[in-house]
């Protein structure tokens, strides 16, 4: 039997981990600003055939606009904006890491199905966000790629135990999910994931999203931030799509003050949210 101790010894040794691609590695350190970071970006997605096929179909998906016959990741790039291309190989680039491992019953395009589309519902929300505060449109999408990738590593450690989790979250609905974790891990989705951001060198905005996306509220008052309010507000308006985490409540008039966002407005927003999140499922779906 798995026990808390062993979760956490396995988690501690570093090299127990995947390493962190090289490419990804790479395109972290891009500045998009000059043209040798966006021909070098350009360059590395297009050696990689998964990315490149993966950024291509996003671009020609009408959740990004106008369907269209998109066929080279520069067309792409044109399309979705340099920062999203960036955001979206860096997160196929992650998540491959994991890709050679076992899988159990998360189930890799599940876990990609439900990031894409809290990614596409945090951007949707952001929009309605005063420019001032609003998080950058790479970090919006990469923060919601890589939000959940602590349960890659729970699979990665140990299948049986990551089995052991989706079966809770499909069948008590009724113990809130911090609880159930805690009972099951001795630990949560967020800090595991956060532990593999730092070991990897993620930038620390994207893993403070990955620990408290679940529990805003208990970031440090001085280091909160937009990011983890957004994707857990973006959860919130999901009925549990592809992973069964059981994590969605009414989305509260307060949740929306923290965004600075008009309550009066939300229910629109939420009505053009649906359709956002029916072109993502569908997006997912043909992946």
């Amino acid at each position: 039997m798995f026990h808390h101790t062993d979760l956490k010894q396995r988690l501690e040794n570093i090299d127990a981990l995947p390493a962190m691609p090289a490419i990804a590695r790479k395109m972290l350190t891009l500045d998009l600003e000059t043209e040798t970071g966006e021909a070098q970006l350009l360059k590395l997605i297009a050696q990689d055939p998964q990315i490149s096929a993966k950024v291509i179909g996003l671009s020609n998906a009408s959740l990004f606009g106008a369907p269209g016959m998109i066929s080279s990741v520069s067309d792409a790039a044109m399309r979705l904006g340099l920062t999203q291309v960036k955001s979206v190989a860096i997160g196929m680039a992650t998540i491959a890491a994991f890709a050679k491992h076992a899988e159990g019953k998360f189930k890799a395009s599940d876990l990609w199905g439900h990031s894409i589309t809290v990614a596409a519902v945090m951007r949707a929300v952001a929009r309605r966000m005063p420019a001032s505060i609003r998080p950058a449109d790479d970090e919006i999408f990469l923060a919601g790629l890589l939000h959940d990738i602590g349960y890659n590593v729970i699979q990665y450690i140990d299948t049986s135990l990551s089995d052991a989790l989706y079966e809770r979250l499909r069948t008590d609905h009724d113990t809130p999910l911090a609880d159930l974790e805690y009972d099951l891990l001795g630990t949560n989705h967020g800090d595991i994931g956060a532990h593999l951001g730092a070991h990897w060198g993620l930038p620390p905005q994207i893993i403070e999203v990955i620990r408290y996306h679940h529990t805003p509220d208990k970031q440090d008052e001085n280091d909160r931030q937009p990011l983890s309010m957004l994707v857990h507000v973006a959860e919130k308006i999901l009925s549990d799509p592809f992973i069964p985490e059981h994590a969605t409540t009414p989305v509260e008039a307060a949740d929306w003050e923290k965004l600075s966002i008009d309550t009066a407005k939300a229910e629109n927003l939420l009505s053009e949210i649906q359709t956002i999140i029916e072109q993502a499922e569908k997006l997912a779906c043909a992946a």
